[in-house]
């Protein structure tokens, strides 16, 4: 079977619509998360968050381990034996749904164990804004939870 040039043209055209409309579904079907749902608010505290990684770099360095069952958070060694408040986010950036978040608790010896039942096997960047008097400390450290 012989097609006229008339009969190409109007598969072009179909074909032309099937790839635009498909293009149209999985544009209104992609999930797009925001960073953070309250971005602006987070983007005015933004000073905080700089002195607190001054602060922290001031002293010696958070250490994150993990084992079997935990990760094991390690404050520095200067802030041993001081009451922390303050918070440790493991932030998702692939899946908000995931995150988590859990109060800073040492033990005596200044280690926060966090168990991997709580936290989804995935990568995250851990958020730490804690605070030891009145001076704040803030920092930051991607890791693969496995």
């Amino acid at each position: 079977m012989k097609m006229n040039w008339g009969n190409k043209l109007v598969l072009v055209f179909i074909g032309f619509a099937l790839l635009m409309g498909t293009l149209v579904y999985k544009a209104v079907n992609t999930n797009f998360e925001l960073v953070s749902k309250d971005y602006y608010k987070e983007e005015l505290r933004y000073q905080e968050k700089i002195d607190g990684k001054q602060n922290a770099s001031a002293i010696s360095k958070i250490s994150i381990n993990q084992n079997a069952d935990y990760v094991l958070i390690q404050y520095p060694k200067e802030l041993q034996g001081q009451p922390l408040k303050g918070e440790v986010y493991f932030y998702c950036p692939t899946n908000s749904k995931l995150d988590y978040r859990t109060a800073v608790q040492t033990d005596a010896n200044g280690v926060q164990q966090i168990s991997k039942k709580d936290v989804a096997n995935t990568r995250f960047v851990v958020k730490i804004n804690w605070a030891s008097g009145d001076k704040a400390y803030y920092m930051e450290e991607n890791l693969a939870v496995e």
